[in-house]
């Protein structure tokens, strides 16, 4: 691509993504999205023909470079190439299996962010002293239903949850400890997805890896070892709209904390579904009661820094928001705040 297109929103959404790859220990992503900006106006261009005229907001908020760096994993998971190079070569002639690919919004499941969640639901847990009745959106394939049959290393302030689980997960946990003690009951587990990931499938289970960036195998052993939890377990995610979910499936109960929660997921919502999910949030939180609480968990990006997560906790009744923690995307590090 000639420098006179350098201010394109394509242009500065993959190098800004190929520097947040760097950032977060991918060197072989940052520099295959490097090199895709440079080369907007070769093989990509058509790929790309969706968001030719986007704004970079809204091509961030499409996780655009994502979807591309997860389409040239796919075909090296496939046995198609050898690694990112190869890929790429293969733009041309696999153009069309890359645009399906390219299609949807990143599915990921990133298994540590178990670790960011974990003092959110240990505070419920702590405050509410009942079983918990967890919903989650956006849950992708399901894996963070399953946090409780994790294990986590926290570093300094101590272990949590099952000494055998094969899913290990350790953060560098910064500040005190969450309430590590509290008491842990899951009452039941539900969760939606516009597009779920049936990690019975093979394709399904292909495409989750395909987004585990190709330099960082430690995830994609958890992601596996996850994986094969969900099947054991029989997990399942309903494909449905979050907002309408939320308001037909979602509602305090006497004698547990119903707890709703999400991780990454907000900002893949149109603007008119985050709006109807938050007045539907608000709604059940004026339903709770000390008898029947209701908590919204999430972690999410601030509007101002989308490159640092924050783990917020909103319990009904009261309605009070508390900043709990902020934390690495990936749940490398949790500096717990609370």
């Amino acid at each position: 691509m000639g420098r006179g297109m350098d201010d394109s929103p394509l242009f500065n959404a993959f190098q800004l993504q190929g520097q947040a790859c760097r950032v977060l220990g991918s060197d072989a992503s940052a520099a295959i999205l490097m090199r895709a900006a440079e080369r907007l106006d070769g093989p990509l261009k058509h790929l790309l023909t969706p968001w030719a005229e986007t704004p970079i907001r809204q091509v961030m908020t499409d996780a655009v470079p994502l979807r591309f760096l997860g389409a040239l994993h796919e075909l090296v998971l496939d046995g198609e190439a050898a690694d990112l190079d190869g890929a790429w070569a293969l733009v041309p002639e696999r153009h069309d299996r890359i645009a399906a690919f390219m299609a949807h919004e990143p599915q990921t499941n990133e298994v540590r962010r178990s670790a960011c969640l974990l003092g959110g639901f240990l505070t419920v847990a702590a405050v509410a002293g009942m079983p918990m009745r967890l919903f989650e959106l956006g849950a992708s394939a399901g894996l963070n239903q399953l946090w409780d049959g994790y294990h986590y290393d926290l570093g300094a302030v101590g272990e949590w949850g099952d000494a055998a689980s094969p899913v290990r997960l350790d953060t560098e946990w910064r500040g005190p400890a969450p309430p590590l003690g509290a008491p842990v009951r899951v009452a039941s587990r539900a969760a939606c997805d516009r597009k779920p990931v049936d990690v019975t499938a093979a394709d399904a289970r292909r495409r989750l890896r395909a987004y585990i960036w190709i330099d960082q195998p430690e995830r994609r052993s958890r992601l596996d070892a996850a994986i094969e939890m969900a099947r054991a377990a029989g997990t399942r995610v309903e494909g449905a709209d979050a907002a309408d979910w939320t308001a037909l499936r979602v509602a305090p109960q006497a004698g547990a904390a119903t707890v709703l929660f999400h991780s990454v997921f907000w900002g893949y919502m149109p603007a008119e579904t985050q709006a109807a999910l938050e007045a539907t949030i608000a709604e059940l939180g004026a339903r709770a009661t000390a008898a029947a609480p209701f908590a919204w968990l999430r972690m999410e990006p601030p509007p101002t820094n989308l490159a640092r997560m924050e783990v917020r906790l909103t319990l009904w009744p009261g309605g009070e928001d508390r900043l709990l923690a902020t934390c690495h995307a990936h749940g490398a590090w949790v500096a717990w705040e609370a």
